[in-house]
């Protein structure tokens, strides 16, 4: 497992001095506990807050082309149970066997919302990537309401509007030139 402190001044955490935790693995090297809580993460936001009607787990976390990475924050809930941090966002990464990338299972807490940590996240799959992958073009499905947040970070719209797991999605790329 591989992780960097990421400075945030925007941080809305009770212990002012943590800095979040960017923290990527395949499944396999993730200590159980901190799997438990990336899936109730994931299970929080997909199913109870966004109701998506498709199930979370589709078996792509298990393929050897996938990297999970999240960021966690120092948190009484971690250290009862001997981690250093609790998650606060995830996101998964796909490598195909055709060389297509793709990040999906983007999820904030509701609770660090608005805080950076989408973006940090989102920063740090992408330069991975870019290490790891050079030349690779991004793909996403972004959920609508998101899609010019991700044109920020250079993601253009490549397909029209259409609906998984319930929610509006609009298919985008990042193109090598624009990472």
């Amino acid at each position: 497992m591989n992780d960097d402190r990421m400075n945030d001044d925007r941080m809305n955490d009770t212990d002012l001095s943590a800095c979040p935790v960017l923290r990527r693995a395949a499944l396999a090297e993730i200590d159980p506990r901190t799997l438990y809580l990336l899936a109730k993460l994931r299970q929080d936001v997909f199913a109870m807050e966004q109701r998506a009607t498709d199930p979370d787990l589709d078996g792509r976390d298990l393929e050897s082309g996938t990297t999970l990475m999240w960021l966690e924050l120092p948190s009484a809930e971690a250290a009862s149970l001997g981690l250093a941090g609790t998650p606060v966002a995830h996101l998964r990464m796909l490598q195909e066997p055709d060389g297509i990338v793709r990040i999906g299972r983007v999820a904030v807490d509701g609770a660090h919302r608005r805080s950076g940590y989408g973006r940090q996240l989102m920063t740090g799959a992408l330069e991975h990537l870019r290490a790891t992958a050079p030349g690779a073009v991004v793909h996403i499905d972004a959920q609508a309401y998101l899609e010019q947040w991700y044109a920020v970070m250079g993601f253009e719209t490549v397909g029209e509007l259409f609906m998984e797991a319930g929610i509006e999605h609009v298919a985008m790329v990042l193109r090598p030139s624009r990472a």
